[in-house]
């Protein structure tokens, strides 16, 4: 009959028992993955595959740009926000100045608030073209946004869509401007303007300048929004976007 080992030894089987096991505790702990990590092994979740990080990405910038375009798109949201107001072009400052002089101050503020209505009527025409560009992106655009700078994904946005936009928003913010009378009192302001001594208002191309300032608030607007799915858990309101965003 075998005698059993002392107790100050340790049985050969033992020994390789636990030997494969630190083994496979290291491999857990140090593989080189980038997209798994050891939570995701105990819970025996996939590691994240190329179309699954794309179909991410894609699913980040259309929740991102909708926000985004939702926020802008309200009541004030330019007109209300001193950092996002449409002031008069530069070109203006005189008159606008020297009309203010003469009482008519209620006119030129009612002026650049009709501006800044014709802002916020066009941004919800943003959401169409930010989507295409969403479905267009390649997964190595989806990875170069993920593993990018906090902006990165608003960098590729604005690559790729500020000429469309400026493009669509300039009709819609020429059609409001029309109907909501900007041109009109732009009109009165500058014959006003004009019958005083030594004064001549200059032209200004005003769907030009407030389609301008309307997508550069966008784009900062998507900016922060971006960096929200990036740094905050409770942004990322999908189970796609919280796996993707999780692996970071």
């Amino acid at each position: 009959m075998p005698r059993p080992f002392p107790s100050t030894q340790t049985p050969p089987g033992h020994t390789l028992l636990h030997g494969a096991a630190t083994g496979l505790i290291l491999l857990l702990l140090t593989s080189g993955c980038a997209s798994t990590n050891l939570s995701d092994l105990i819970a025996g979740a996939r590691p994240l595959d190329q179309e699954t990080v794309a179909s991410g990405l894609r699913e980040a910038l259309t929740v991102g740009t909708g926000r985004a375009a939702d926020r802008l798109s309200t009541t004030d949201a330019f007109a209300g926000v001193a950092s996002r107001r449409i002031g008069l072009p530069d070109e203006l400052d005189g008159v606008a100045r020297r009309l203010r002089q003469i009482g008519l101050d209620e006119q030129v503020s009612n002026f650049e608030l009709r501006m800044n209505r014709a802002a916020e009527a066009a941004i919800p025409g943003a959401v169409s073209i930010f989507s295409e560009a969403a479905r267009t992106m390649t997964i190595q655009d989806a990875f170069s946004i993920l593993n990018g700078p906090p902006d990165a994904a608003t960098s590729f946005f604005e690559e790729r869509t500020r000429t469309a936009l400026l493009d669509a928003f300039g009709p819609e913010v020429n059609r409001v401007m029309m109907e909501t009378g900007v041109y009109q009192v732009y009109t009165e302001l500058s014959g006003r303007y004009n019958a005083l001594p030594i004064a001549n208002a200059p032209a200004v191309d005003l769907t030009a300048y407030v389609t301008e300032k309307a997508t550069t608030a966008l784009f900062e607007e998507l900016a922060v929004e971006e960096a929200r799915i990036r740094q905050d858990p409770a942004a990322r309101t999908t189970a796609l976007l919280q796996r993707v965003f999780a692996s970071r």
